[in-house]
């Protein structure tokens, strides 16, 4: 078995090579495309691991579409002038053998999100492919990079895995972001970016193919041209004298992998209904009709198309498959490994019943060591759990307090004019309540602020607290583990309001009655005795004053 590139780089099956290898390794690799589709995105589940497959690219209107389904020989795409893939179509062509004794001879597609749906009419494909696009981008011409899972089992094609991307946009149209061109080829560049990806760079022969957008791409990831190849569309178009000649032979922009002309359906065609079978019988009479096609005949059509991608990539898959083998199995150990940490598999309810209950009980205990300081976990670098909410109240609540000036924005001009409307129309002997009143509640309220503050202080640390009690057996119930922090987020949320209203009325409350019967209270009576006071220790002073500089001898 062997494979050899020709003069011109293509790469060819010697013929010393079986079929076998063909036959079984790409729907291997399907089957793991189906078992890796549940877990996500492959990137983050496995750490990089990518399967082999073909990205086609191409800008709109380049015939990427009526390449796809002369491939697999059915209408089955949306069509029309505007974008129409607007997620990326993973399609999986696999050959059908119809065995002894099995009747059902019909091709049939079957979708990743209905896997127990056969679809044997193609226009249902077209159709269930809209609405699924649908659900995920609307229906103006909004894009995802979201996939779509798509097998076709048909014994006319060849076993080849292909992902459709959306074709490369300029300007935005629809519901299209602003920046759709950039979206449109990031989400290229994740597909093709890989090495373990063929790149099908498609390119309308009506337009300079040193300008293609498809194989500027290609070359930005690919600048040798070893894992690219281009196929060159609507040849029957091209301006008359011209040909393609130079551009399929590489001697324009080489490729390793060579090119492909075919002749595409166009528009009017698919508007009049013609049918591939039609179409592919126009394009083998189109390529025996130009004689400078004739040597080209391995470069030409669909069907080598078909062939040269199936060869492909089964080499492909071939040089891939023992790095791919060692990537699983190292996978494997890892998660081997991980699933003995988190311990044997609980069978009856009685045992669910019995662990859960125990994670809890683990869980409090760990929440009430960190308040009390008998946390196993404790840190040395900073204040934590109880010690911090104790600083919070003794320190950071205290200074706040100790903060507050309560003369701040109360100036003499203030209480002169508090007292005058205060005794209305008439002079006032005594100094009244109603202006000190309403002053010094006006200064309580100040209070407020300072407090709700140590309340958030005190629940952030609350919050810090209960994502911190982490135990080894939650780590093993992911899903507890995300219950057990939105109950106790919710049950320390819900008491922040009652605080609240506590922390409200109590500021209320002093405001309500001034309490001017408290010993360190300095009002009325005291303040006429402590004036008092202050006159006799002046007048004290200043008889003792007088008889210190009075001479001895006139006393």
């Amino acid at each position: 078995m062997g494979w050899k590139s020709n003069s011109n780089g293509d790469v060819l099956q010697t013929k010393n090579s079986t079929c076998f290898i063909g036959s079984s390794v790409i729907p291997l690799i399907n089957k793991l495309q189906d078992i890796f589709a549940p877990l996500g995105d492959i990137d983050d589940r496995l750490t990089g691991l990518r399967l082999p497959q073909v990205a086609v690219i191409g800008s709109q209107s380049s015939g990427k579409s009526s390449v796809l389904e002369a491939l697999v020989g059915r209408d089955f795409l949306p069509r029309g002038t505007d974008i129409c893939t607007r997620r990326p179509l993973l399609l999986q062509l696999e050959k059908r053998t119809i065995g002894v004794g099995d009747n059902d001879s019909r091709e049939y597609g079957e979708f990743g999100h209905l896997p127990d749906k056969r679809f044997y009419d193609f226009s249902d494909i077209r159709c269930e492919i809209l609405v699924e696009t649908a659900k995920e981008v609307g229906v103006n011409k909004g894009v995802s990079d979201k996939q779509i899972r798509l097998k076709i089992c048909s014994p006319n094609v060849l076993n080849i895995t292909l992902v459709d991307l959306p074709g490369i946009s300029k300007v935005p149209v629809g519901d299209q972001p602003s920046d759709i061109e950039a979206r449109i080829r990031n989400m290229i560049m994740s597909y093709i970016k890989q090495e373990t990806s063929i790149i099908l760079a498609v390119s309308p022969a009506n337009a300079d193919l040193a300008n293609s957008d498809a194989l500027q791409m290609a070359k930005e990831v690919d600048p040798t041209g070893t894992r690219t190849i281009g196929v060159i569309t609507k040849l029957d178009i091209m301006d008359k004298g011209t040909d393609a000649k130079n551009f399929l032979l590489g001697k324009v922009i080489p490729l390793r992998l060579g090119y492909v002309g075919v002749v595409n359906r166009s528009q009017q065609d698919i508007n009049n209904e013609r049918s591939i079978e039609e179409a592919l019988a126009y394009e083998e009479q189109f390529f025996c009709d130009y004689h400078v096609y004739h040597s080209l005949s391995d470069r030409c059509g669909i069907p080598q198309l078909a062939k040269k991608l199936n060869q492909i990539l089964e080499h492909h898959i071939r040089n891939l498959l023992p790095t791919l083998k060692t990537d699983l199995n190292s996978h494997l150990v890892a998660v081997e490994k991980e699933l003995r940490t988190y311990g044997e598999a609980l069978e009856s309810n009685a045992e669910r019943g019995a662990m859960l209950l125990n994670v809890l009980t683990k869980y409090s205990e760990a929440f009430s060591a960190v308040v009390d300081g008998k946390s196993e976990a404790m840190t040395t670098k900073e204040l934590s759990g109880g010690a911090r909410i104790h600083h919070i109240f003794q320190s950071i609540f205290v200074k706040s307090l100790e903060e507050v000036d309560p003369c701040e924005d109360l100036s003499d001009e203030d209480i002169r004019i508090a007292i005058h409307n205060a005794t209305g129309p008439r002079n006032a002997l005594f100094v009244p309540e109603v202006p000190f009143e309403v002053l010094v509640r006006r200064q309580i309220a100040r209070l407020l602020d300072p407090s709700l503050q140590c309340l958030r202080f005190v629940y952030d640390e609350l919050i810090k607290i209960s994502r911190a009690c982490e135990t080894f057996e939650m780590r093993r119930f992911l899903e507890l583990r995300r219950r057990l922090e939105d109950v106790t987020t919710r049950f320390l949320r819900d008491g922040v309001k009652p605080a609240e209203r506590m922390i409200t009325n109590l500021i209320d409350m002093e405001m309500d009655y001034i309490n001017s019967s408290h010993p360190n209270f300095i009002g009325g009576t005291k303040a006429v005795d402590m004036a008092q006071m202050e006159l006799r220790a002046m007048q004290i002073a200043q008889v003792t004053i007088w008889f210190e500089t009075v001479p001895s001898s006139l006393v």
